[in-house]
């Protein structure tokens, strides 16, 4: 059999958008939140649902869809799960009723894949010396559409509605699922052995015999669940008395994220140099201090700056080092370990969404910094626990 043709420069680069496009979807809702409840009429606790079951759906989406990549054309489940996500936000853009609008989101995010499916697809395309590049062109592409999706949203609810980011992204979405076929090259099925069902099942024991991905797993559910909880509790504070600002300003604090593209991948390299486990904790430790400064900076939007970049500089370094202290083991078993690790992460995603804007519903800005610290010291003392694991 032939090997398959490999990606041009423009597929590359191409293939990065679709990650961004894909990835985006999620995230549009954050700097919006409170825009939505207002129009659905729904309080600042019942919105969380939103958020947090296209989450929960997401995780549920890898654990029994993600191993379909190992029996089936990567190309053909991307395309299929595409067109899953445009429905999912076609029926949030066109929803009158909220439970539809609910239901939308969650089919969106259970069929938000694609973004786990792109890589492998293009490993098998590209050239080993190539490999390296290709990947973190797609996680950039990842990255970037997290952060325009919540720049751009925020901006287009203040100044034309929330409803118009939905009419673009299902705009988006529609586009990239009719490029995908001609985009990405037919491929055979995939040579991977193994009943479906079989290969859900064998995730079981994995969690007995590797309990290290379960930890850390549960490092990252605590690391995403803050993430979420905190942009969602801050956009509803930053909106509500006695600030009053408009979507477009919460939309711009989430540019800071920005600051991750350059920090990630030198504090990846750190971690190389001084053990996984140790730089995890370090990380740990520093977004511990910026979220215990929301308490007594959190009046004022500027002060806000300030722990804002420290979380945005160490978070995602937090999840960097828990994947490598996985990576390294026996390939055979590292997609089945990384989607214990992914299903942990969204769960926590899930229950962070619904926990953020329900205490800030219930307890306002104080009581969600109290949620934030206690999460953050329960991920610290986890992380220093962690490290007797070795490097």
């Amino acid at each position: 059999m032939s090997s398959p043709a490999l990606l041009t420069r423009t597929q590359e680069y191409l293939l990065a958008v679709v990650a961004a496009v894909v990835t985006a979807n999620a995230y549009y809702i954050h700097p919006i939140i409170g825009d939505v409840a207002q129009h659905f009429s729904v309080s600042e606790a019942r919105i969380g649902l939103v958020p947090a079951l296209n989450q929960l759906a997401l995780a549920i989406g890898i654990l029994l869809l993600l191993p379909l990549g190992d029996r089936y054309s990567n190309r053909r489940l991307t395309i299929l799960f595409a067109i899953g996500q445009t429905t999912g936000l076609a029926m949030m853009t066109f929803a009158e009723q909220f439970t539809l609008f609910v239901a939308g989101s969650t089919l969106l995010g259970f069929f938000t894949i694609a973004p786990y499916l792109l890589p492998a697809y293009a490993s098998k395309r590209v050239a080993p010396e190539r490999l390296g590049h290709v990947t973190a062109l797609l996680t950039a592409g990842v990255i970037l559409g997290i952060l325009i999706a919540r720049v751009g949203a925020g901006w287009i609810a203040e100044h034309y509605g929330w409803r118009l980011v939905y009419w673009i992204a299902t705009g988006l979405m529609l586009t990239v699922t009719i490029a995908l076929p001609r985009l990405m090259e037919g491929g055979s099925r995939s040579s991977g052995s193994g009943a479906y069902w079989k290969l859900v099942v064998s995730i079981a024991p994995l969690l007995k015999s590797h309990r290290e991905v379960v930890l850390s797993g549960l490092i990252q559910a605590l690391n995403f669940a803050q993430f979420i909880g905190l942009w969602l509790a801050l956009a509803l504070y930053l909106t509500d008395p006695p600030f009053n600002y408009g979507t477009d300003t919460v939309g711009y604090l989430a540019a800071i994220a920005a600051v991750s593209i350059l920090s990630t991948p030198r504090l990846g390299r750190w971690a190389d140099l001084v053990g996984a486990r140790k730089a995890r904790f370090i990380f740990a430790i520093i977004q511990l201090v910026g979220i215990i400064l929301f308490w007594p900076l959190g009046g004022n939007i500027w002060a806000m700056l300030v722990p804002l970049v420290l979380i945005n500089l160490v978070g995602p370094g937090i999840d960097v080092t828990g994947r490598m202290t996985f990576l390294s083991l026996e390939p055979a078993v590292r997609t089945r370990l990384t989607t214990i690790y992914v299903v942990l992460m969204f769960i926590g995603g899930g229950i962070g969404s619904l926990v953020g804007t329900t205490v800030y519903d219930a307890y306002g800005w104080a009581g969600t910094c109290i949620m934030l610290g206690v999460s953050s010291a329960l991920l610290t003392v986890l992380a220093a626990f962690a490290t007797r694991y070795g490097r």
